[in-house]
C-alpha cells in the first residue's frame, strides 16, 4: 500500500489565534496601545441591525502610541438611554453601557439607521479594590476598559474561583468571556470528567463548537474518553457525531479519532464509500481510502482501470495512479 503522511495533531494553544487577536485588538498585548496616561476615550460608530441588536464599533488614536479598533454585537437593552430615533433626521443622543468594571458614555448623533460620536470611560474604584484583593495590582486603564466591554463581572471571576480557577491571567478572562467558556458550560465539563481544562483548553474548544451537548453526543457513540486535543480536532475539521452515523452505516464501526479527522481532511465521505463498495471494494481499511484520496484514486479512475482490468486491488489503484497508469 503507498504510505501517506499522517495529520498533524492540532495543539490547543495553536488553536487559540482567534482568541489571541481579539485580546490583541483591545491592547492587552501586541499592537502599540495608547498611553496609559492618555485617558480611555475615542469614538464611536453604532449600526442597528434588523434583528434588534446594535452593531458598536469603538475607535481610538493616540498620537505615537498607534490605535486600536474593536467591533462587537450588543442588544438594545444592554444600554441605558439608548433608543432608535423612527426617522432619517439625525438627532443628539446620549446614552451608556454600564459595566461592573466601570461605564462606557457615549455622546454623539444618531437616526434610524445609526450614528457615530465620541465616548468615554470611567473605571468603577470598587471593582479596582476587589481585583486588587484577588492579586489584580496595578490594572491599566486600558485593560479595564477591556474587562468592561466584555464584562468580566467580579460575580463570574468569583464562579470561577469556586470552579478551581484562580488568578486567571486577565487576557485569559477576556478570552473565555468573549467565546462563552462559563461558569456554567465549565461545571458540565467537569461533571463529563474534564476537571482540570486549562483556560486555553476552554476557549479552543468553545471556538471550535466542543460544547458538552457535543460531547455527550461523541460519547453515545462509545467515544468514551476523547482528549480535548482530540474534540478540537475533529471540530476543526467536520468529524461530527452525524459524519461517524454515516461512516457506521457503511459498516465502518471501530474508527479511532485520528482515523475520523484524517478521512475528513482528505475528502474521504459517506458517498465516496459507497460508491466504491458498489464496485466491488466492500472492506476497505481507513488508511487506505485515505491514501486513494491523497493520490486522486477517484471513483471515476476506478471505472476506467476495471473497463480493462479484472481483480485490481486498492494497492494496485494507488500504484497505478502515482505512475500515471490508467
Amino acid at each position: 500500500m503507498a504510505s501517506h503522511a499522517e495529520p498533524s495533531r492540532v495543539s490547543i494553544r495553536g488553536a487559540l489565534l482567534g482568541a489571541s487577536l481579539l485580546a490583541l485588538s483591545l491592547g492587552l498585548r501586541g499592537d502599540p496601545a495608547p498611553s496609559p496616561a492618555a485617558p480611555t476615550a475615542g469614538r464611536w460608530i453604532l449600526d442597528f441591525e434588523r434583528d434588534g441588536s446594535v452593531q458598536l464599533t469603538l475607535r481610538r488614536r493616540a498620537d505615537g502610541h498607534g490605535n486600536w479598533s474593536s467591533s462587537s454585537d450588543f442588544s438594545v437593552q444592554g444600554f441605558q438611554g439608548l433608543q432608535r430615533p423612527s426617522g432619517s433626521a439625525e438627532a443628539p443622543a446620549t446614552f451608556q453601557l454600564a459595566r461592573d468594571a466601570g461605564t462606557i458614555r457615549f455622546e454623539g448623533q444618531l437616526n434610524e439607521s445609526g450614528g457615530s460620536g465620541r465616548f468615554s470611560f470611567a473605571e468603577n474604584p470598587e471593582y479596582v479594590a476587589v481585583l486588587a484583593s484577588m492579586g489584580y495590582r496595578a490594572v491599566a486603564a486600558d485593560d479595564l476598559f477591556s474587562l468592561a466591554m466584555h464584562d468580566v463581572s467580579r460575580r463570574f471571576m468569583r464562579d470561577l474561583e469556586a470552579l478551581g480557577y484562580k488568578h486567571v491571567p486577565l487576557d485569559d478572562l477576556l478570552g473565555m468571556r468573549i467565546h462563552g467558556a462559563s461558569p456554567e458550560s465549565i461545571r458540565e465539563l467537569q461533571a463529563l470528567g474534564y476537571d482540570h481544562l486549562s483556560p486555553d483548553d476552554l476557549v479552543s474548544m468553545r471556538i471550535h463548537g466542543v460544547t458538552p451537548e457535543l460531547v455527550r453526543a461523541f460519547r453515545s457513540l462509545g467515544y468514551e474518553h476523547l482528549s480535548p486535543d482530540e474534540l478540537v480536532s475533529m471540530g476543526i475539521h467536520g468529524a461530527t457525531p452525524d459524519f461517524v452515523r454515516g461512516l457506521r452505516s457503511l459498516g465502518y464501526s471501530q474508527l479511532s479519532a485520528d482515523d475520523l479527522v484524517s478521512m475528513r481532511i482528505h475528502g474521504v465521505t459517506a458517498d465516496f464509500i459507497r460508491d466504491l463498495q458498489g464496485l466491488g471494494y466492500r472492506h476497505v481499511a481507513a488508511d487506505d481510502l485515505v491514501s486513494m484520496r491523497i493520490h486522486g484514486v477517484s471513483i471515476a479512475y476506478v471505472k476506467r482501470v476495471q473497463g480493462r482490468l479484472k481483480n485490481v486491488s486498492v494497492d494496485e489503484l494507488v500504484d497505478m495512479k502515482i505512475h500515471g497508469r490508467s
